[in-house]
C-alpha cells in the first residue's frame, strides 16, 4: 500500500530542488553584473599601480596573487600609459576577460610604433576571482629582444630580472633593466642592417 504522506513528503522534496535549481538560474545574470563589476574594479586597482588597492581582488586568486602583483609591479616599472580600454566582457561561463591597450617603455625602445594590448582573464567563483591568467599580442621583435638580452646581459638577469620561485625578485627594476637592454638591442640591429 502507499501512504499518502510519502507522496506528499516526496512532492514537497521535488519542489524544493526544482525552486533551488530555478534560483542558481536566476542568480547567475546578477553574479555576471557583480562579478563584471569586480573585473573593472580590479583593472583600475592593477592601474593605479598600488598594490595596497590591487591585493584585496586577489585575496582568493591563489598562486595567480603573487604572479599578477608582481606583473603590476613590472607594468609600473615600465611606464605602462592606458591608451584604450575596452569594456570587460563574459568571456566563458565564470570567466571574464579585459582588454587593455598600453603604451609602455620596453616596447617604445624597440622603436615600432606599436602598442601591445593585455588581456586579463579573469576566472570566478560565485562572485570572487579565483584565478588570473593574462596574454598579450606582443610582436615577434619584443621576444627577439627578450632572448638576446638573456644572452648578451647576463648581469641583467642575475641581478634587477634575478627570479625566485619563477617571481622576479624587483619587478620594477627588471622592467627598467630590460628597457635598456632592448635600447642595447636595437642599437646592434641596426648596425647589423
Amino acid at each position: 500500500m502507499h501512504n499518502p504522506l510519502n507522496k506528499k513528503v516526496a512532492i514537497c522534496l521535488m519542489s524544493i530542488v526544482g525552486l533551488s535549481a530555478c534560483s542558481t538560474v536566476a542568480n547567475a545574470p546578477a553574479d555576471l553584473a557583480v562579478n563584471l563589476e569586480t573585473a573593472e574594479g580590479m583593472i583600475d586597482a592593477f592601474y593605479s599601480f598600488d598594490a595596497t588597492k590591487l591585493q584585496p581582488f586577489l585575496i582568493q586568486a591563489g598562486e595567480a596573487q603573487a604572479s599578477i602583483l608582481s606583473y603590476q609591479a613590472w607594468a609600473d616599472g615600465g611606464n605602462y600609459l592606458v591608451v584604450f580600454r575596452g569594456p570587460c566582457e563574459e568571456e566563458a561561463d565564470n570567466t571574464i576577460s579585459c582588454s587593455i591597450t598600453v603604451q609602455d617603455d620596453p616596447v617604445v625602445a624597440l622603436e615600432t610604433g606599436f602598442n601591445v594590448t593585455d588581456t586579463f582573464h579573469l576566472k570566478f567563483e560565485g562572485v570572487s576571482i579565483v584565478g588570473v591568467k593574462t596574454s598579450s599580442n606582443d610582436q615577434p621583435i619584443y621576444y627577439e629582444a627578450r632572448k638576446w638580452v638573456e644572452s648578451n646581459l647576463p648581469e641583467v638577469m642575475e641581478g634587477p630580472c634575478k627570479r625566485t620561485d619563477g617571481q622576479r625578485e624587483t619587478p620594477r627594476d627588471c622592467a627598467r633593466a630590460m628597457t635598456d637592454g632592448y635600447k642595447q638591442f636595437m642599437v646592434v640591429k641596426k648596425a647589423e642592417a
